[in-house]
């Protein structure tokens, strides 16, 4: 099968994108996993407070598999069968505009959890243990708030992009009727 060149870029970066986050999906649990064991269980951090304090690095772990790996090889899968099927192509244009828009906000929103994650682990190993005022102290909101919806628009906008770009390749939605 002879691929078009946008389609060939847009597979070699996803591919790496997804192996490189596999990786750090990989390191981000062994970061969850150490981290956690520094905050031990007391009677000024009950269990359920102890929860709360590594709920954030818990989840980074399956938030870089979802949204480093899994989302950019079903996108990579869903463009390739649109090419085994023979329905109509996507321009490079639409690709390159998914690819500049998704793997920013993936990567931010990696970062932010990270950061956060961090941020209330190591607040409470240096004695901050009320979880309503250390959370809050995780930037300002208007940061916070910049920040988390800037990944998420650039997430969504990107997989937008491709999800218009897919279903016009495919000549829109059609229902069989029985």
């Amino acid at each position: 099968m002879i691929l078009p060149e946008p389609y060939k870029r847009f597979y070699k970066t996803h591919l790496r994108f997804a192996l490189v986050m596999i990786v750090v999906a990989l390191l981000a649990g062994i970061c969850f996993q150490e981290s956690a064991k520094k905050v031990h269980i007391t009677q000024a951090v009950p269990v359920g407070a102890h929860l709360e304090y590594i709920l954030s690095l818990a989840l980074l772990h399956g938030h870089v598999f979802l949204v480093g790996v899994l989302v950019p090889l079903a996108c990579t899968w869903m463009l390739h069968l649109t090419l085994v099927l023979g329905l109509g192509s996507v321009s490079g244009r639409s690709l390159g505009w998914s690819t500049a828009l998704y793997l920013p906000g993936a990567i931010l929103t990696v970062l932010l959890m990270l950061l956060k994650g961090y941020h209330l682990v190591l607040g409470v190993r240096h004695g901050a243990l009320d979880f309503n005022t250390l959370n809050a102290s995780f930037l300002t909101p208007a940061l916070r708030g910049a920040g988390y919806g800037l990944a998420h628009a650039l997430m969504g906008a990107g997989l937008g992009v491709l999800v218009v770009a897919l279903f016009r390749s495919m000549g829109g939605v059609s229902v069989a009727r029985h």
